[in-house]
């Protein structure tokens, strides 16, 4: 029932008000009550001495008959709450009532009588009446004492009442305890109405309260109720109307927003951005994704989870200490980024955050650095059988060489040398043919059985002039029809055993090994050399143009043949894997595709 708290606060309002009402009743009763008691007993015991001495006056007789005194003392006085006295100027009680009509105790009595005898009786007088208020004996209680003179022919005689006035405890407890009860009363009495019309109040309100609760929590089709009177249907209007407009605004901002993140998302950089805190709060699709080739290792916190790298969070909390942009290239050896970190200010121009730019550059670098290599190499490929020409021919020209043997070993060396140039011509002329496309060779199903076993009666007597031990060895029985150019074929297994040759010494052996995987489809062809093997740091960029592995042992060749070797077989499809272990040896692996068309050579 009282849930809602306006309804509590107006339910106390009311007994609240009603309490207060009573307390300040209470007060003006305690404020004003003493008087008004004071005054009605003064004036009552006034009027009854006032009448008493006018019966003396009138008829003198009575002071000298007792009899007649003691009745009227004992009759009219007795059952007026006060007690009448007759007294001589000299004090003397004259006249009293007789002891079974004594109001007031003898000590009260004896008291006031005492203060009579005693006293001038004061100065307040009422119908020429003197009276008086003195303590009693009971705290709970005043004496009102008055007196007046009678002459009676010449003789003066005082006539003292004397009466208690009770202190106000009683009274208050009894107006009190009305007073509560009727506040009570009053307080029943006005719940169940105030509960109704607060109730009525209430009711639309927490209608539109949970309207709006709900239009927080994203339900923007709820609408108050308008069909109240007054000032709760007027808001409920306004309500309805700031809804429409805030949902209209929200659907706006929500399409807007949209459009930012498919722009932000699509672009082809990173970029985070952080509070004053350095906290990130917005970050786009590809900053999420840019820095997974990078090193991930002790990432205590949620921003190193983001970008791995303290150099560039150190640079986001300089750039908004100091609100300067901030750049760097972070580098490793699988990855390059380009960091650039701008501070965003305010309108008065404070830093209140920071957006991070960030670029994948590891291609460019590599790119760069091939470039960088690819010229080295080309100029350091052609300079040597230059330099060794132009050795040999200026001799030849200056006449130096007499004999005849001499100048025919000259010209052997000069041929030699340009073969090597057009070889070296040759190879690169088909090695960038190959990576843009424009060699143009066909596919199609041959028999990889006959093209291993005539390689290997070429290859034999090649292997045993350098004292090496070649085989072709048939892991699998015969292999299937494949896929493929075989001449392209062969030339990948030439560059495959010419390299395995290079770095194989006497005494070593070349293997090629052919195995047929029917669940993959695959025929996987691996030439297996015991040479000196790759060191793991040259194992990643043994494909790569002009790579030489062990350049110091200053093998022949170009460099050329694997990159060759790895694009004939990405032309076809296929793949080749290297594995290695430096001073064992190393086996080329590569793979070919079993032919589904009839098998032509069965």
């Amino acid at each position: 029932m009282f849930q809602s708290a306006m309804l509590r606060r107006t339910m106390s309002l009311v007994i609240g008000a009603l309490a207060a009402s009573m307390l300040l009743t209470l007060i003006a009763f305690l404020l004003a009550g003493r008087s008004v008691t004071i005054d009605n007993e003064v004036e009552r015991t006034i009027d009854q001495t006032f009448a008493i001495k006018h019966a003396i006056v009138n008829n003198p007789e009575i002071i000298d008959n007792e009899s007649i005194r003691q009745i009227l003392f004992d009759t009219s006085f007795a059952t007026s709450g006060a007690d009448i006295f007759l007294m001589d100027m000299d004090g003397n009680v004259i006249e009293r009532p007789s002891r079974d009509y004594l109001v007031l105790g003898e000590n009260k009595i004896y008291k006031a009588i005492s203060y009579v005898q005693e006293s001038t009786m004061g100065s307040e007088t009422l119908d020429g009446i003197r009276y008086v208020l003195i303590d009693s004996t009971d705290p709970a209680e005043k004496l009102l004492i008055n007196c007046t003179t009678i002459d009676i022919d010449g003789t003066y005689y005082n006539l003292v009442s004397i009466s208690a006035v009770e202190e106000f405890n009683k009274v208050i407890t009894s107006f009190v305890n009305i007073l509560a009860l009727s506040t009570l009363l009053a307080a029943l009495a006005m719940l169940v109405p105030s509960y109704v019309m607060v109730n009525q109040i209430i009711l639309p309100l927490q209608n539109i309260n949970e309207v709006a609760k709900q239009f927080g929590q994203g339900n923007m089709n709820v609408r108050a109720d308008e069909s109240h009177e007054g000032e709760i249907g007027e808001l409920g209007a306004s309500f309805n109307i700031l809804a429409d407009r805030l949902s209209q605004s929200i659907n706006d901002l929500t399409i807007e927003r949209n459009r930012l993140e498919d722009i932000f998302n699509v672009i082809s950089e990173g970029i985070v951005v952080v509070d004053q805190k350095g906290i990130p709060i917005v970050v786009n699709n590809e900053a999420r994704t840019i820095f997974t080739n990078a090193h991930r290792s002790n990432l205590f916190t949620e921003r190193l989870q983001l970008i791995p790298f303290d150099e560039i969070w150190t640079d986001f909390d300089e750039c908004l200490a100091d609100s300067e942009n901030k750049q760097r290239l972070v580098e490793g050896p699988d990855y390059a980024y380009s960091s650039t970190i701008v501070p965003k200010l305010d309108p008065d121009g404070n830093c209140v955050g920071a957006i991070g730019f960030f670029r994948d550059v590891y291609d460019e670098q590599k790119l760069e650095r091939t470039r960088r290599d690819y010229v080295s190499n080309i100029s350091h490929e052609l300079r040597t059988p230059l330099q060794t020409l132009r050795g040999l021919i200026e001799p030849l020209a200056d006449g130096m060489v007499k004999k005849e043997e001499d100048k025919q070993r000259y010209y052997n060396i000069i041929l030699n040398e340009t073969m090597r140039l057009s070889r070296l011509i040759d190879d690169m002329l088909e090695l960038s043919k190959l990576q843009s496309r424009a060699v143009a060779f066909k596919s199609f199903p041959f028999d990889i059985n006959q093209l291993l076993t005539d390689l290997e009666t070429k290859i034999i007597p090649i292997m045993k002039e350098s004292g090496i031990n070649f085989r072709v060895k048939f892991n699998s029985g015969k292999l299937p029809t494949v896929m493929g150019n075989p001449d392209r074929v062969e030339q990948i297994l030439i560059i495959l055993l010419d390299n395995a040759k290079k770095y194989t010494p006497s005494g070593g052996s070349v293997t090629i090994y052919s195995d047929f995987i029917d669940v993959e489809g695959k025929v996987y062809i691996s030439v297996s050399d015991t040479g000196q093997g790759i060191h793991e740091y040259d194992i990643n960029h043994i494909f790569d143009r002009f790579f030489k592995a062990d350049r110091a042992r200053g093998k022949k060749g170009s460099g050329l043949g694997l990159s060759i070797a790895k694009e004939l077989l990405n032309y076809m499809g296929e793949d080749i894997t290297v594995e290695s272990t430096y001073g064992e040896g190393t086996t080329f692996r590569f793979s070919l595709t079993k032919a589904e068309s009839y098998n032509v050579w069965k």
